[in-house]
Order: C-alpha cells, then sequence, then structure tokens
C-alpha cells in the first residue's frame, strides 16, 4: 500500500492539484456565487468521507487535502489547463509509483467532480462536459 511518504513534495502536491482543482473546475463550468458556497462545502464534505473511508491509506490522506493550488485571482483558463495537466500527471505518477492506487485516485477525483456538480439544483450540460474533459484526462473517457 502507497502513502503520501511514497511521493516527493512535488508529486504530492500534483496529486492534490488534481483532486481539489477538479472540484474548482467542475464548479467554475456553471457559476453563481449562492452555487459556489454550497459547492464548495460538497467538496470539503466528500474529502472529509475520503478522510474516513477512502479505498486505500492513499485516498485518505488525499482527504486530508487543503486548499487547491490555485489562487484567489487565478484566471478560469489557468484552472483548467492546470487541473487538466495536474490529472493527466497524476495518473502519471501513480502509474509508475503506486499502480495499485490508479483507479482508487480516478474514483476519488470523479466522486469529487459529481458530489460538486450534484450540490445545487442537479448536473448542468457544462458541468457534464468539464466532467468528460476530466475523465479523458483521467484515462477513463
Amino acid at each position: 500500500m502507497a502513502s503520501k511518504a511514497d511521493f516527493t513534495e512535488e508529486q504530492w502536491e500534483t496529486l492534490q492539484r488534481g483532486l481539489t482543482g477538479t472540484g474548482m473546475l467542475v464548479s467554475m463550468a456553471d457559476p453563481g456565487l449562492m452555487d459556489s458556497f454550497g459547492e464548495s462545502s460538497a467538496l470539503a464534505k466528500y474529502l472529509q468521507s475520503q478522510r474516513v473511508a477512502g479505498a486505500t491509506e492513499l485516498m485518505r490522506e488525499l482527504g486530508g487535502t487543503r486548499g487547491t493550488g490555485f489562487g484567489l485571482t487565478t484566471k478560469p483558463d489557468e484552472v483548467r489547463a492546470g487541473t487538466i495537466l495536474a490529472l493527466q500527471s497524476a495518473v502519471e505518477i501513480l502509474s509508475a509509483r503506486a499502480p495499485e492506487e490508479v483507479e482508487p485516485y480516478r474514483q476519488v477525483v470523479l466522486g469529487v467532480a459529481t458530489a460538486v456538480a450534484e450540490a445545487k439544483q442537479g448536473v448542468s450540460p457544462s458541468e457534464a462536459a468539464v466532467i468528460d474533459a476530466i475523465k479523458e484526462a483521467l484515462g477513463s473517457a
């Protein structure tokens, strides 16, 4: 079983950025101030659930992720590009260092995407399109 100790700081940040960037990316797909609060709450609750019930030790450790790796003034295009790149890199990192963690990571990322998209009024077409891009980045499209 892999754990945080099996990764460099840079690799760990990439895994985290892909995970939390996913929540931010889905939230930005269908913006609305009040929706953002509910979506942020859904992201936090989902990550908290992973700290307790994550499929592997690594996923439980990732559930403790704080922050997104993006600043408040980061432009939407930068969040999208950065998140997609982080997800692709995360799959490469996990494939090389802990192949058994690739599928659990995909599931956690997609769980974040779904939780955020469903937080307010169901999944919009723009959120569904972002989730498809996330799936593609994860190699599970």
